[in-house]
């Protein structure tokens, strides 16, 4: 393996007797430096102890081509604001706070980011660092409520400027460590005064561009030849794909059907294929498919495992099918690997790399490889074995929420992003949404060389969720911050009444920005994974009811459009113009039937909670 870390440059400086030095607040030079690196909007709440950074981000918001302020309603949304617009619009997502409790109040949203591996730059105020120790408003540095040390557990960089020639060092080094694998949030404390601190400015900052797009282990030959070898000596192997495949997806696929193999992928990594494609057998792990199981049961040969940690949803509750000795893993970070230590190979570096020189030389070994006709059905997948395929089609009252998943996949535009939130949420979607590809149905070119420049946006993946730390609300943020950078497709939030409860006041910052974004709120008066997960364990019935509430009304109070789903038919009477329209938010308030569990088994046994009865 190889790596080349450059020296961080900076742009040259003008001539030294051209005198071309500004003065400019010490906050403003942060807003440069995000300038420069493509940030689009950041997202956060506005406080005293964050005042001048503010003061800085009005400026640039009056440049062209400056930085979008979007004002969140509460801290934790503005994390998951900036979570969703990172993982829409590959640049940096940026996320601000006050001192005290508005930086506590960023932990969770910034928490979910680092056990995604979301980079995000997080900078919180403080007050004075002259009146540190004196019981100063809101101190939360190490003198106070110290919430440098509360990050340090969620972050990959972390600290606080104590003087502001350390501002462009630290923010620079933060900005990098975001982007290190693995990747993931980073963390600046900076005290007012010294955001207010007066500082030389000649308009130039390091080149960070270029750091970002080189801190990637490539590859080595000797590995790529080895893995071919694996890939030649072996009948077809079975690909399991994840979600940090999303760069590299094209040559994956491509590779999977030179090879004539099958593949699966992650719940989060289902959103980056064609669901119909005919060698695809479904989702295994979280909302899992039968026949992905049953197809990783019964393969004999190499699974090919890439971009995965290997965590509990996407693993299975770590199923012996899948972590055996027939694994080969590769992956870019070092840490995923690990998660892996029976494999009979591990391969570490750029997916999109990797993928590309073992399809080239796989062309290459073979200049006319017989082309294969792949099937794309036109229909639902019949090589996907779903649960309960009859309610998919049920016309039932209340809602069956599999009914629902094909309301959803079949009313909205191809460009539309699915964001499913914890809950019965993200097991229902990954299960029973089947939108129209994104993605071409047919490649022109299987049989030509892949080109390294030819790189395509991870702005592909129609669905999202957050498998690992997985907080309620996270998705009603990140479909604001998802709009944000894709502001002319449709954002489908699904998400449960509990999750809206916590986090549906976010609903008003999509609406004050105009955002194309559909709430399909899962309306059920109860915890519905809590209750189910009760049930099936024989624990005792409690803690997992909810008030009856009218959501639609309370749009309404907001000047929100709304809609009332009670059964499949209350679609048909709303405007086909609603799925499609780019006029800001819409609320669908959907009374599903609560008794319909999820595909949650999976989960339960990881529990170690389900009744022996069920757990076959």
């Amino acid at each position: 393996m190889s790596t080349t870390i450059p020296t961080i440059k900076r742009a040259p400086n003008p001539p030294k007797n051209q005198n071309t030095c500004n003065s400019i607040d010490a906050a403003e030079l942060i807003v440069h430096y995000l300038e420069s690196i493509g940030v689009g909007s950041v997202f956060g709440v506005p406080g005293g102890a964050i005042e001048p950074l503010y003061n800085a981000l009005a400026k640039s918001s009056r440049r062209e081509n400056g930085l979008d302020i979007v004002g969140a309603c509460h801290e934790s949304g503005a994390a998951y604001m900036a979570d969703g617009y990172q993982r829409e619009s590959g640049n940096l997502g940026v996320c601000i706070a006050t001192s005290g409790p508005g930086a506590t109040n960023l932990i969770t949203g910034v928490a979910c980011a680092y056990d995604n591996n979301i980079p995000m730059l997080v900078i919180t105020g403080q007050p004075a660092i002259t009146s540190f120790g004196k019981g100063a408003l809101q101190e939360s540095a190490c003198t106070g409520v110290n919430v440098i040390g509360m990050f340090r557990h969620c972050t990959r960089y972390n600290s606080l400027v104590s003087h502001v020639t350390q501002l462009e060092t630290k923010l620079v080094n933060a900005i990098l460590h975001a982007y290190r694998s693995p990747q993931g949030p980073v963390h600046l404390s900076i005290p007012v005064d010294i955001l207010r601190t007066k500082i030389e400015f000649s308009g130039h900052t390091y080149n960070l561009n270029e750091q970002i797009a080189q801190q990637t282990v490539l590859c080595d030959s000797r590995s790529v030849a080895l893995l071919q070898e694996t890939l030649n000596t072996s009948a077809p192997p079975l690909f399991f794909i994840g979600k940090a495949t999303e760069d590299a997806i094209e040559p994956i696929l491509r590779l999977a059907e030179l090879y004539d193999a099958k593949f699966i992928t992650t719940a989060d990594a289902k959103g980056l294929v064609n669901v119909r494609h005919s060698h695809y057998r479904g989702v295994f792990g979280l909302g899992g498919h039968t026949s992905a199981m049953l197809t990783l049961k019964h393969h004999s040969g190499t699974i090919i495992a890439l971009g995965t940690g290997f965590d509990e949803f996407s693993s299975g509750g770590w199923s012996d099918s899948l972590m055996n000795n027939q694994l080969v893993h590769i992956d870019s970070c070092a840490d995923n690997l690990m998660h892996s230590p029976m494999a009979k190979l591990h391969i570490r570096g750029n997916l999109r790399y990797i993928c590309q020189q073992l399809v080239n030389n796989r062309l290459a070994e073979s200049p006319v490889l017989p082309r294969k006709a792949y099937k794309y059905f036109e229909g639902s997948n019949p090589n996907i074995v779903v649960e309960d395929a009859t309610k998919y089609h049920s016309s039932a009252t209340p809602i069956k929420p599999q009914r629902l998943m094909k309301e959803l996949s079949e009313r909205f535009p191809t460009t539309t992003r699915f964001v499913a939130d914890a809950g019965n949420s993200m097991m229902w979607a990954p299960h029973y949404l089947q939108p129209a590809s994104h993605r071409q149905k047919n490649s022109s070119s299987i049989n030509a060389p892949l080109q390294l420049h030819d790189r395509r946006s991870g702005h592909n993946n129609w669905l999202r969720l957050t498998l690992n730390f997985a907080p309620m609300g996270w998705a009603i943020g990140a479909a604001v911050g998802i709009a944000k950078a894709s502001p002319h497709c449709p954002v489908v939030c699904i998400t449960g009444d509990g999750s809206y409860l916590m986090s549906g006041q976010e609903i008003t910052v999509a609406a004050r920005e105009n955002l194309p974004v559909i709430f399909v709120i899962l309306n059920d008066s109860v915890y519905g994974m809590v209750m189910h997960g009760q049930r099936l364990a024989g624990a005792e019935k409690i803690g997992f009811s909810l008030p009856q509430i009218d959501f639609a009304q309370l749009a309404n109070a907001l000047g929100i459009n709304s809609h009332i789903i009670n059964s499949p038919e209350d679609f048909d009477a709303i405007e086909t113009t609603t799925f499609t329209s780019m006029r800001g938010p819409t609320l669908l308030d959907v009374r599903i039937d609560k008794e319909e569990i999820p595909p949650m088994i999976m989960r339960l046994k990881s529990l170690g909670s389900i009744k022996e009865s069920l757990a076959s």
